[in-house]
């Protein structure tokens, strides 16, 4: 560490100025802690992750952004599956939720809504720095930790935070640092994605849905934006990565080819912009805490995004976090007690997504869902999981056991046909 340089003290350092960041952030500072809050870029700045949840309303009521979400957003009822093996469409409106208190969400562009929560975290009161990286980190016992970051003009600043809250994203600063980061390999692996103009929209009732198409070897997502764009990406397992030789943008093309669904809706689109790829798509650390510091949102875990969870889950995880550094604030055998608890409910919400998120190219989970059946309420307890309803209600997670069971039924009979 350089000791020269005078560091800059504060009660709590994030890193990272996404969702979980801001988020966090805000918290903190309502609560009159001083925070300062580092992110990498400028905003606004280009991300994927563009379609909200029900769920994520009260968080963006509690921080006092919903009408400027609402402004920038498209109306979003529900999602909608598609396939074209015989099933088409089906639609599942969020209303059908299990004691829904939201119906709805919104699409949005996440240059745009990214920066309406950091600037949001600033005027609570956060010392918001843009265009700087924070470089290395060290966290000495019994004493603050001793941050370096690096700015747009190569100057080297230091900070002293008695805390740390990472919300880096997929970059994992900590997590890379201090933990060991596993990679889901059984899930899918990589996305394919960009913007489009003139894509073939949904009929009124149904324009603000997200469409899933799902096709061989993965899914397609479509989010429709404002001003006549349309979010597209696919993602795919690593059967499609690895029988494709060319480029990763080429096996795009490919697999828009090979689905009539899809390539339908393409057929007079206009790409504005060059296409993104990214791997990877699901990992977890080891932990998501140590002695000073606590990881939220993706720079913790992440899940593939075909249902939607990830902006929800990270900003779900900035409140947990928010709750672990005021309580290493006043004792830090408060904070590790804090931080076991909130880890435990960050893993159990992410469990009880995630066993339909790794299901999602099953063919007999598919079955089920382009086939919805509501005996018991099973519909209505998938709909309520694609709404965000991820804290194990009972009255949720009765009909998504029984929809396991049927499941389960379901790949026995097919492993006893082909066997």
């Amino acid at each position: 560490m350089t000791e020269a340089i005078a560091p800059e003290l504060c009660d709590v350092l994030v890193i990272g100025g996404g969702p979980a960041g801001s988020t966090a952030a805000t918290l903190l500072a309502r609560r009159g802690y001083c925070v300062v809050m580092l992110e990498k870029e400028h905003h606004p700045r280009f991300h994927i992750g563009e379609s909200l949840l029900p769920c994520n309303l009260p968080l963006l009521r509690d921080l006092g952004v919903l009408p400027q979400v609402k402004e920038i957003g498209v109306f979003k009822p529900g999602a909608e599956f598609v396939s074209d093996g015989g099933e088409g469409r089906v639609a599942f409106p969020f209303r059908w939720a299990i004691g829904a208190r939201e119906t709805h969400a919104y699409q949005v562009r996440r240059s745009e809504f990214d920066e309406i929560l950091f600037r949001n975290a600033a005027a609570h009161g956060v010392s918001t720095r843009e265009g700087i990286r924070v470089t290395e980190a060290r966290f000495p016992p019994g004493q603050r930790a001793d941050i370096l970051a690096v700015d747009g003009q190569k100057r080297v600043c230091r900070f002293a935070p008695r805390f740390v809250l990472d919300g880096s994203g997929r970059d994992g600063f900590l997590s890379h640092r201090f933990h060991e980061r596993r990679a889901n390999k059984h899930n899918s692996t990589a996305a394919i994605f960009t913007h489009f103009r003139h894509v073939e929209r949904r009929e009124s009732g149904m324009e603000g849905y997200i469409s899933i198409h799902l096709v061989e070897d993965g899914w397609f997502w479509m989010i429709p934006l404002r001003d006549d764009v349309m979010s597209v990406g696919f993602v795919g397992d690593r059967k499609a990565f690895r029988e494709h030789a060319g480029p990763r943008t080429d096996l795009f093309w490919k697999k828009v080819a090979e689905s009539p669904s899809v390539s339908r809706r393409l057929a007079n689109a206009t790409q504005l912009n060059p296409l993104s790829t990214t791997g990877n798509y699901s990992y977890r650390a080891d932990r998501n805490w140590g002695a000073g510091y606590y990881m939220i949102g993706d720079a913790y875990a992440f899940l593939d995004p075909v249902f939607s969870s990830g902006v929800l889950l990270a900003m779900r995880s900035a409140y947990r976090g928010a709750r672990v550094a005021s309580a290493w604030l006043h004792s830090a055998e408060a904070g590790r007690r804090t931080a076991r608890r909130e880890e435990r409910r960050t893993k159990a919400e992410m469990r009880r997504v995630a066993w339909m998120i790794y299901g999602i190219n099953d063919p007999d989970q598919r079955k089920l869902l382009l086939n919805p059946r509501n005996f018991l309420r099973m519909r209505d307890g998938v709909i309520s999981l694609l709404a965000g309803d991820f804290g194990g209600r009972w009255i949720v997670q009765l009909p998504l056991a029984a929809f396991r069971l049927v499941l389960r039924t379901m790949r026995r009979r097919r492993t006893r046909a082909t066997g």
